[in-house]
């Protein structure tokens, strides 16, 4: 069985998120990029079926779209176990939007036999999770989303997945090919060896441009596009805080005052 699994490369969740001066995206220098965390259960999700399941005689391949930089992402996947990458890299890609993305990864998968896809239910940058469920479409798979517990039929043509839904456990079947995307819950990802690491930088990474995927710039153009990134702005500075003092009596009353004319919040 051949399966592929999204990886994205994102800003560590502890660094310091600055916006460009001109708000046309974050400023990178500094920032440290890891995977996505999401992601990590996807890469994991894949490697525990391929050992659990030697009879399906699993091949795990880690894609990910991406500037030069990010190919670390696929080296980190290398180094849990995968055993194929794909780098789709290319200048024209710039702040494409999750559609786009979606619609590229399907132009390098199409064609390649991938039987089963596992992707993370969002990524914590931009928060979206709408890559996957476009992704299947593209393909026309059938998808579920954000699974949190996976079981396999005896052919490995079917699984029945479980997800979470308000007030309750979703139970869906489907049979392959299908399209995964992982809730936290479901696995817990391994962390990389120091070997495993230093391997992994002299593994061969398939590199593909658009054109190598029959597209070019002009289908990714603002003019062509569904939505695009328009402008990056930081949040608004908090006002500053407000202390009371006096009986407190006298300060409660003062808080309701506030809580209702001021910030009108009752």
């Amino acid at each position: 069985m051949k399966i592929l699994t999204l990886v994205k490369c994102v800003p560590e969740s502890t660094a310091n998120i600055r916006v460009k001066p001109d708000g046309s995206g974050i400023e990178t220098a500094g920032v440290k990029f890891v995977m996505n965390p999401f992601c990590e259960f996807a890469v994991e999700a894949a490697l525990q079926f391929k050992e659990k399941n030697a009879a399906a005689k699993a091949e795990i391949t880690a894609l990910t779209v991406g500037p030069a930089a990010h190919v670390d992402v696929l080296r980190t996947a290398f180094a849990m176990g995968v055993d194929h990458a794909i780098h789709v890299c290319d200048d024209a890609l710039g702040n494409i939007d999750e559609l786009a993305a979606a619609r590229i990864i399907a132009a390098a998968v199409k064609d390649a036999g991938f039987e089963l896809i596992f992707s993370g239910k969002h990524a914590i940058d931009y928060d979206s999770g709408q890559v996957g469920p476009a992704l299947a479409e593209c393909l026309g798979w059938p998808h579920v989303g954000a699974i949190t517990t996976l079981d396999w039929a005896g052919d490995f043509k079917s699984c029945t997945v479980r997800r979470r839904i308000e007030g309750a456990d979703e139970v869906v079947e489907l049979r392959l090919p299908a399209l995964l995307t992982v809730d936290k819950g479901l696995v817990e990802p391994r962390y990389p060896s120091l070997p495993g690491l230093m391997k992994a930088k002299k593994r061969p990474v398939d590199t593909k441009k658009l054109s190598d995927l029959g597209l070019s710039a002009a289908d990714f153009a603002k003019e062509s596009l569904g939505t695009w990134m328009g402008e990056f702005a930081p949040p608004p500075p908090r006002p500053p805080g407000r202390k009371l003092e006096g009986e407190p009596a006298d300060m409660a009353k003062e808080l309701v005052r506030i809580l209702r004319e001021e910030v009108k919040a009752i």
